[in-house]
């Protein structure tokens, strides 16, 4: 292993450490997580790391995760998400890995089966590729949890390598994979004169594909052509089911005046 590949990985794995916030537990049970999951959603998670901490904070957001379901089933509980690590690099993990994490569903809407199976072979076919640790520099952006930038370049100290096609971070893959199949995420709007002789003062909108490298795992959950899906919701909530505290103090001082 070469010298700076050496290094990268001893920051990479100090980078990966948990941080010393807090973070968020998990909002719902295990099961509803998975039977709420389908194949084709984004899963955005809030991180515990200190390169999480580092993101969170130049998005200006919760999510500091992304990984895609690729499972062919409902609510399997077997590995079934693909995600870039970024020691381990693109690679399938088991659902049990997030969930004891604070996490959000983001499901496409309209794509067909096939057009689902697309996305999802476009992006199993990344697995193996890596992050590039000899990219010191852009590892060394994260040692800073809060670096002191203004906020129209935040979103650049996202992109980590070189721009090498197999070196990947988690919310540039899923976007290179609903880019495949033509699905919009947060797409620049240009708007230009109708070709339309007949129409003098109409215009078109035409959508901009932004660069993988610059989308964020906040952007699935902002973007408007993805559902956002409360597993508990989903599952069939019933409030009238809920035990509150109060319930239970009324209950025992019931009890007590009948002894």
């Amino acid at each position: 292993m070469r010298l700076l590949e050496i290094i990268g990985y001893r920051l990479a794995q100090f980078l990966s450490q948990p941080s010393s916030r807090a973070v968020r537990l998990a909002t719902c049970e295990p099961e509803q997580l998975a039977k709420a999951l389908r194949k084709g959603d984004v899963l955005l998670v809030e991180g515990s790391s200190r390169i999480s901490t580092a993101i969170k904070y130049l998005t200006q957001s919760t999510w500091s995760h992304a990984a895609l379901c690729v499972a062919d089933g409902q609510g399997a509980a077997a590995d079934e998400l693909l995600e870039a690590d970024v020691l381990e690099g693109v690679r399938v993990v088991p659902l049990s890995t997030y969930w004891n994490l604070h996490t959000r569903i983001c499901r496409p809407v309209g794509l067909s089966a096939e057009e689902i199976d697309a996305l999802v072979a476009h992006a199993v076919s990344r697995v193996g590729h890596h992050y590039d640790l000899q990219n010191i520099i852009d590892l060394t952006r994260y040692l800073i949890r809060t670096p002191p930038v203004p906020a129209r370049w935040r979103r650049r100290m996202l992109a980590l390598g070189s721009g090498d096609p197999t070196r990947a971070i988690c919310s540039s893959l899923i976007a290179q994979a609903f880019q495949s199949v033509r699905y919009p995420i947060l797409p620049e709007r240009l708007v230009a004169e109708s070709k339309d002789p007949e129409c003098l003062d109409c215009y078109d909108e035409i959508l901009h594909i932004r660069h993988h490298s610059l989308f964020a795992p906040r952007d699935f959950d902002i973007s408007p052509y993805f559902r956002i899906i409360k597993p508990v919701v989903h599952n069939g909530f019933d409030p009238h089911t809920l035990t509150w505290s109060s319930d239970i103090a009324e209950i025992a001082e019931q009890e007590s005046t009948k002894t």
